[in-house]
C-alpha cells in the first residue's frame, strides 16, 4: 500500500493529496495543464520537497523528521525525453542502472530491443528510444514506476505497442505504476482508477468508465474518434469510443460489429439520442 498525504505550495495553487493506493494498482492521473499532476510525481519520486507523509508498504519515504533521497526510493521513471546516456550502447544504459545481464537481457527481449543491444541512443527512433527507456525504468525491479506523458510524442501504431509492453511488465513484476496521461485511449487500456486534479486537488476518482464517460448532452454532434473497445453486453454490442479527453458508449448493430474494429478511427454523430458511428 503507497499511502501519501502531502502539501507542497506552487506559486498561486497548494497542492494537496491524501491518497491510499494498493500494491499493483495501475493509477492514471489527469487534468488540466498546471493542476498539479507532474509536481506530485516529483514529490513521489523525492525529486521535490513536500510537507506531509509518504510511505509504501513498511517503509517510511517522508515524514516530518524523515526524508529518503530519491535514489534509495526503489523508483522507476519513464519520461517524454527518455534521458538516455548517448555515450552508452543500449546495453550499457541498462548495466548502468544495475550489473544484471540476465534481466537486461529478459527486458530487451521482451520489447524486441535485444538486437540493438550494441548500438547508441541516437541511431534509434523514438519509439525504439522509449521501449530502452522503459527497460531501464525496470532494471531495479521497482516498487513504484512514474510515467510522465511517456507516449504522447509517438506515432499511434507504436503508442499501441508500448501500451502493451507496459501493462505486461507492470503485471509480471507486480508494480504499482503512477502515470500522467491526456490520452483516453491509453487510460481506458492501462489504468485500473483514474484522479483527475485540478488546482492541485483530486476531483474525481474512480474507474476509467466512471471518470471518463460523457453520459450527458443531447445536442447533435458529428465528431472523429478511435475505438477502443467493442463489448457484448447481454444482446447487443456496444463500442466504446475516445474523443479528445472524453470516452462514450455507442450501441452497435450485428451488422455494425462486422464493419468496425478497435483502433480504428471513426466518425460518431448523433441525431437526438441515437449516437451512431460511421465510416470516414
Amino acid at each position: 500500500m503507497l499511502k501519501v498525504a502531502v502539501e507542497k505550495s506552487l506559486g498561486t495553487m497548494r497542492l494537496k493529496i491524501d491518497l491510499e493506493i494498493k500494491r499493483g494498482d495501475f493509477i492514471a492521473i489527469s487534468g488540466n495543464s498546471g493542476s498539479g499532476k507532474t509536481s506530485f510525481l516529483r514529490v513521489l519520486a523525492g525529486l521535490e520537497n513536500s510537507s506531509g507523509e509518504i510511505s509504501i508498504g513498511d517503509e517510511v519515504w517522508q515524514n516530518a523528521k524523515f526524508f529518503t533521497p530519491v535514489q534509495k526510493r526503489g523508483i522507476g521513471f519513464l519520461f517524454q525525453d527518455y534521458g538516455l546516456f548517448p555515450n552508452m550502447t543500449i546495453l550499457g544504459n541498462l548495466l548502468f542502472v544495475e550489473k544484471d545481464m540476465e534481466l537486461a537481457k529478459y527486458l530487451l527481449e521482451v520489447t524486441e530491443m535485444w538486437k540493438f543491444k550494441d548500438r547508441y541512443p541516437d541511431t534509434l527512433s523514438g519509439g525504439e528510444k522509449q521501449r530502452v527507456a522503459l527497460c531501464r525504468a525496470f532494471m531495479k525491479k521497482p516498487k513504484l514506476l512514474l510515467l510522465d506523458e511517456p507516449l504522447s510524442a509517438l506515432h499511434s501504431s507504436v503508442r499501441s505497442k508500448l501500451q502493451s509492453e507496459i501493462l505486461k511488465l507492470h503485471k509480471e513484476f507486480k508494480t504499482t505504476t503512477v502515470m500522467v496521461s491526456h490520452n483516453p485511449n491509453e487510460i481506458y487500456h492501462l489504468a485500473n482508477r483514474v484522479l483527475i486534479f485540478e488546482n492541485g486537488k483530486v476531483i474525481k476518482d474512480g474507474t476509467p468508465k466512471d471518470v471518463l464517460l460523457q453520459k450527458d448532452g443531447s445536442q447533435k454532434f458529428s465528431f472523429k474518434g478511435e475505438i477502443v473497445d467493442i463489448n457484448r453486453v447481454d444482446i447487443i454490442f456496444v463500442a466504446t469510443v475516445s474523443i479528445g479527453q472524453q470516452l462514450v458508449e455507442v450501441v452497435l448493430s450485428s451488422e455494425d460489429v462486422k464493419r468496425f474494429q478497435v483502433g480504428e478511427t471513426v466518425l460518431i454523430g448523433t441525431k437526438a439520442f441515437s449516437p451512431k458511428l460511421s465510416k470516414i
